[in-house]
């Protein structure tokens, strides 16, 4: 069974459902595909964060590109 959330929508919250729901659109419909849309976002967010992250680091650059060397070297064989 779903839990019931309540809020009290400002008036940038209103206009934002009022958009989600001008096409008939359940009030509920449109706030939970709006709850995973901004989940996703944000997850998509914080994998671009950890790469830009990772491939800034020198020391986990050079430890791929030793990856990608001693692939190639296996592959020649």
């Amino acid at each position: 069974m779903a839990d019931t959330v309540t809020f009290r929508p400002d008036e940038d919250t209103s206009r934002a459902l009022s958009i989600l729901t001008e096409d008939g659109t359940p009030v509920s419909a449109a706030v939970r595909a709006a709850l995973i849309d901004a989940a996703r976002h944000k997850t998509a967010k914080s994998l671009r964060e950890e790469a830009e992250a990772l491939a800034g680091d020198p020391i986990d650059r050079a430890e791929a590109a030793q990856v990608l060397r001693d692939m190639e070297a296996l592959r020649a064989r």
